[in-house]
């Protein structure tokens, strides 16, 4: 089952950010099993870098980003996709952005917390801990 992972999961584990980063945990240590399974969107590393890198430096933040593309791929976006994000109905362009990137991988689920902001996704968001017992009874 794929999954696209939102950029708060990877924030939450990276930055320790409680309560949040052992459920984040706990998934990317599944998907680490699982090679293949799992995307994210290209803007994500940006994003993620840029949050990250303040606070933990330059160095922690490409490693993590290193590491983490061991196991997650990046979805195959092009311009059609972010026509696609566009015509979304969606309150908020970026997480628009993030379905349009589900689509793109072939992604079953969006992975995050933030649940209420993909409430108008025509792909399903799960928490971390709703994707491992979804994943784990297949």
């Amino acid at each position: 089952m794929t999954c696209l992972l939102d950029t708060d999961i990877l924030l939450d584990v990276a930055l320790n950010r409680a309560p949040h980063a052992e459920a984040a945990a706990r998934l990317l240590d599944a998907l680490q099993r699982r090679p293949g399974t799992a995307f994210m969107a290209w803007h994500s590393a940006s994003n993620f870098y840029y949050l990250v890198s303040s606070g933990r430096g330059k160095q922690d933040a490409m490693g993590f980003i290193r590491d983490l593309l061991a196991f997650v791929g990046i979805a195959p976006v092009g311009t059609r996709d972010l026509l696609h994000a566009v015509n979304l109905n969606m309150s908020d362009f970026e997480d628009a952005m993030q379905v349009a990137s589900a689509a793109a991988c072939g992604a079953g689920y969006i992975v995050t917390r933030n649940l209420r902001h993909y409430r108008r996704s025509p792909i399903q968001a799960l928490s971390p801990s709703e994707f491992l017992a979804k994943t784990a009874a297949r």
